[in-house]
């Protein structure tokens, strides 16, 4: 059961870069004030599941996947409501990122959803015709 290795790499990137991204994004590109702002530590979160995502962890790229559709939503909203249009680009970027960590993990993570719906069926298969 080998998942392409791109998938797990380029979950891996993404995951990085977006918590990249967002540092930058808080503290260089467009803070919401001079010097930095706190809101950088957005990214803090992000460093929980970046081992298990590492060590190729199926549990942690699970809940991952949907843990990261609250930075797409954040992403989305200040992509329409920023004023700045760095901040604006920052804020499409992140949603890119977003949707390239989800798909990435998505698409890895397939072919063990298959092998555990198909040794679920082949269980419930031999517990029928038990009785």
């Amino acid at each position: 059961m080998e998942s392409p290795k791109y998938f797990h790499l380029g979950a891996i990137a993404s995951l990085v870069a977006l918590i990249v991204w967002l540092v930058v994004w808080e503290v260089v590109v467009a803070p919401l004030h001079p010097g930095g702002s706190w809101l950088a530590l957005k990214a803090v979160p992000l460093l929980i599941p970046l081992g298990g995502v590492i060590k190729r962890d199926i549990y942690t790229l699970q809940w991952s996947s949907m843990v990261i559709l609250l930075y797409f939503i954040e992403g989305s909203v200040r992509a329409w409501s920023d004023k700045l249009p760095a901040s604006q680009l920052m804020a499409w970027g992140e949603v890119v990122l977003v949707c390239i960590y989800f798909v990435c993990a998505l698409l890895y993570l397939r072919p063990y959803k298959k092998a555990a719906k198909r040794i679920a069926k082949e269980l419930l298969e031999k517990v029928t015709s038990k009785q």
